[in-house]
């Protein structure tokens, strides 16, 4: 009998492994793939030859993005444009998640602000209406434009405050026992107690301002205020007409191609947002409140 559980807990484990190992190499083959064309040879990618492997090596794709100095002047806007906005909205959806977990006794508007806050989710007043805001409060070819223009989202908030509500009543209770108000039970208790909502929440508003370049084209009037991924999405292989090219400018722009350029795009947009995830990582497979109540 023990032989027979011991051979269905191997097959089990080798089936588990392999659909695994699959859904991880799905994963990661298109990451590889856009690698493979952003360093290989502009006929190759032309011609659809790669799959596995990069062919005639090169980084002419690399060179052509990276020795641009406005790429560099992007690039630092981007980050700016990160640290500030998550910062903001972290701070904002801690403050009002906060507020809208507790119950109506506590917080008389809650419900009022609640409805208000969905109504915004599902509605908006469109393009031209957005843009025309923006422009009266001077956020046009502004960094502070490309930071509020969307640091409060709503389902963020919906996250932040149903984590609120499971949190163990008695650590709060113990906290007015000792003397802690409202805004020092926050700070102190809450916050700590509440590292996974947002360190979850915190990769969902960075990956969006690092991907976001809509807001970027239309809030910016030229290339010196375009975050990276407006900038970049700007970049063409383009072979100036009537302008007198050395014969090793031409060479270099024959040589490149938009789709090998378009996947180096890609790739080096993805670098910062994958350098970060493993750091936010651990906090998304346990939670810390285990054993912080005891009976």
């Amino acid at each position: 009998m023990k032989r027979k559980a011991s051979i269905s807990s191997n097959v089990f484990n080798i089936v588990n492994y392999t659909i695994m190992i699959i859904l991880a190499l799905s994963c990661i083959y298109p990451l590889w793939y856009t690698f493979c064309l952003s360093v290989s040879d502009k006929a190759a990618t032309g011609a659809g030859l790669v799959t596995i492997w990069p062919i005639g090596w090169n980084l002419r794709s690399y060179t052509e993005i990276l020795k641009d100095m406005a790429f560099f002047n992007s690039f630092w806007i981007s980050v700016q444009r990160v640290v500030l906005g998550s910062a903001f909205t972290l701070v904002v959806s801690i403050m009002l998640g906060y507020a809208l977990s507790r119950d109506r006794a506590s917080f008389r508007a809650r419900n009022l602000l609640m409805w208000l806050l969905v109504f915004c989710m599902l509605f908006n007043g469109g393009t031209i209406p957005w843009y025309t805001t923006m422009r009266n409060y001077g956020m046009v070819d502004s960094i502070w434009g490309l930071v509020l223009c969307g640091s409060l989202p709503v389902f963020n908030v919906i996250l932040m405050m149903n984590f609120f509500r499971n949190l163990p009543k008695e650590i709060e209770e113990a906290a007015v026992i000792d003397g802690a108000g409202p805004w020092r039970t926050l700070v102190s208790i809450v916050v700590p107690c509440s590292k996974p909502v947002i360190a979850t929440i915190a990769l969902f508003v960075s990956v969006g301002y690092w991907n976001e370049f809509f807001q970027g084209l239309v809030l910016s009037t030229t290339e010196k205020y375009y975050p990276l991924q407006t900038y970049i999405k700007q970049l063409v292989v383009n072979i100036p007409q009537g302008v007198s090219l050395s014969r090793e400018e031409l060479i270099r722009l024959t040589q490149l191609s938009n789709r090998g350029l378009n996947a180096s795009k890609v790739f080096i947009t993805m670098i910062p947002m994958l350098v970060i995830y493993p750091f936010l990582q651990r906090y998304f497979i346990a939670g810390i409140m285990l054993g912080s109540v005891k009976e």
